[in-house]
């Protein structure tokens, strides 16, 4: 009998976790509902990320993917825009990506989190991340730490809460460019120089052709054919341009 009402609770926790997120409007549940949400997923898709990245950054990204999975056992992860996410409550949370040199770990709504000194460590870094360039071990913070920020992250999910659009300061021209824009330039060096030559304003037309895309799907097509066109030295609008 103990066996039994424990294995319910297991069941309830995540199914309570829903009802939260969801504000208690969810009324109905498949057990795929509630299985998902008792178990994160490890896949092997971010397997074969870690073992593609460099000696250096493996047991990095072994590490960063452990300890939310420790902090988070709900947690889902996904391969989007190219490098592992880590998802929670149908929710981006946090993700991690590895390049020739460092590693980089993000929080997706950093924005909204109690620690502020994320934003300042994204602000100074010349790579994308919230934790600065993570070339060893030794440039991690302490797990007590980032346990905290995991925490927090979650808490927001559970809330439900969104990143408030940002709005451009008057007289300062300042492009918010996404993180997993930032990565997709970076893996393309003939793209990347050219959209740093770029103006604003075509700087802007290739994010806000990204941004706005509708569905993921559409975002992950017009990503590419941005990294395509760039690489190629062609604005954004290069098929309606005079010759």
């Amino acid at each position: 009998m103990k066996h039994i009402v424990t294995g319910m609770l297991f069941l309830c926790i995540p199914l309570y976790k829903m009802l939260i997120a969801d504000g208690g409007k969810r009324k109905r549940f498949t057990l795929d509902d509630i299985f998902k949400g008792a178990m994160g997923k490890k896949i092997k898709e971010v397997d074969a990320y870690i073992l593609r990245s460099a000696a250096f950054a493996q047991p990095i990204l072994t590490y960063l993917r452990d300890v939310v999975h420790q902090v988070c056992p709900d947690a889902e992860e996904k391969i989007k825009w190219g490098f592992p996410h880590f998802d929670y409550l149908d929710d981006m949370m946090c993700s991690m990506a590895a390049f020739k040199q460092h590693c980089a770990f993000s929080f997706w709504k950093a924005p909204i989190m109690k620690d502020k000194s994320l934003l300042d460590t994204a602000q100074s870094e010349s790579a994308m991340g919230h934790l600065g360039k993570i070339r060893s071990e030794k440039d991690l913070p302490s797990k007590k730490k980032l346990e905290a920020w995991i925490r927090d992250a979650m808490t927001l999910n559970e809330m439900g809460m969104k990143v408030p659009a940002r709005t451009p300061m008057a007289g300062k021209k300042e492009l918010n460019v996404p993180d997993y824009f930032i990565a997709a330039l970076i893996k393309n060096k003939k793209a990347e120089a050219y959209f740093n030559q770029l103006s604003y304003s075509h700087k802007k037309e290739y994010v806000q052709w990204i941004t706005e895309a509708k569905t993921e799907t559409t975002r992950l097509k017009r990503l590419s054919s941005a990294i395509e066109w760039l690489s190629e030295q062609k604005s954004r609008n290069w098929k309606y341009e005079t010759k």
